[in-house]
């Protein structure tokens, strides 16, 4: 909408006809006529500084909106000079930029200047030797690490994986009959021991090789030299067993939970000989070989009998010392009459 305001005489002030009696519109910040509009506007804060005499002024803005656009760019472009002319250099090529807070650009280093500073961004000896011992000891750890993760699981692993091919292939012969009872090579499998309590089902073999039987998960009879001990079919005598209580298949692991008159099973290719557990022995010197005398010391027996002792290491993850269980023979029964009850119930 356009505004309308009406025609007057000149006043006594000689102010002539059709002109504003308060001064230049462009004195009061409002920027001359346009044939535009008359209408109230906005006032261009430029066109008001120019009109005071604070900055120079681009001159008049005429034409309409588009020459006053034109007059802006123009009064930017010319404050964009000055400064350009006030003295202010661009950053030469090559020369180091201002960091923040420094006010200006800083001038390219010289040669010596520049290895100086080389010199001292290079760690020091001691900086150095400090990362070499750290990067060490990460590399001792991880190694420490993965061997106790193979000794604790994966020979365990591997054990038993062994030690069922071993039993599976024993049960194998004496369905097949190729095995009979009597002498063994080392490391021979020739009877299953069996321990319900403990979950315990593993082959024996003969002798107690580590890498023969005793690492392969297997039980190793106690068969050669001065430590040669009876077999299950003797008329007396003393089984003597040895198996790992930790690692390699641990059939041991926790025969120290076994109480008096617990059930420990012998199966052969023809017999099952049933053992009651009797007494424990829970440390003594490895080499104390009379627990595995016909007549056991420290076992409680008095006479001859038909015994079986399962030595092991003690404490847990050591060999310092061994822990010895006794039992007795209860029962001595064919296999054409079918398992004993120890295995049944």
């Amino acid at each position: 909408m356009t505004a309308l305001r009406p025609e007057r005489d000149a006043d006594a002030a000689g102010t002539p006809y059709g002109q504003e009696p308060y001064g230049d519109p462009d004195a009061l910040g409002g920027g001359p006529h346009d044939d535009e509009t008359v209408a109230l506007r906005v006032v261009d804060p430029a066109a008001r500084i120019s009109a005071r005499g604070s900055a120079p002024a681009a001159g008049p803005a005429t034409g309409g909106r588009a020459a006053r656009r034109k007059a802006a760019k123009r009064r930017q472009g010319g404050r964009g000079g000055a400064r350009r002319a006030s003295g202010t250099a661009e950053p030469r090529s090559g020369a180091a930029e201002p960091q923040d807070g420094e006010e200006g650009p800083r001038a390219p280093l010289t040669r010596v200047e520049a290895r100086r500073l080389a010199r001292a961004r290079r760690p020091s000896p001691a900086t150095v030797a400090s990362r070499a011992v750290g990067e060490l000891f990460i590399t001792t750890g991880v190694l420490m690490l993965l061997f106790v993760s193979y000794q604790l699981w994966w020979t365990n692993v591997r054990a038993h994986a062994q030690a069922d091919k071993e039993a599976s292939s024993l049960q194998d012969d004496w369905a097949d009959g190729k095995r009979n009872p009597g002498s063994f090579e080392p490391g021979q499998g020739f009877a299953l021991l069996h321990i319900p309590k403990l979950d315990v089902v593993v082959p024996i073999a003969e002798g107690v090789s580590n890498d023969k039987v005793l690492d392969r998960g297997m039980v190793g009879h106690y068969a050669e030299g001065a430590l040669k001990t009876a077999m299950p079919d003797d008329k007396t005598g003393n089984f003597g067993l040895a198996g790992h209580r930790n690692t390699h298949g641990e059939p041991f692991r926790y025969i120290n939970k076994l109480k008096p008159g617990d059930p420990i099973v012998v199966e052969t290719q023809d017999k099952y000989f049933v053992y009651k557990m009797s007494s424990i022995l829970p440390v003594t010197s490895p080499s104390n070989t009379t627990v595995l005398d016909p007549v056991p010391q420290q076992s409680g027996f008095t006479g001859p009998g038909r015994y079986i002792t399962l030595t092991t290491c003690t404490p847990e993850f050591t060999s310092k010392y061994r822990m010895i269980v006794w039992g007795k023979m209860v029962e001595e029964r064919p296999r054409s009459k079918g398992k004993p009850d120890a295995l049944v119930n």
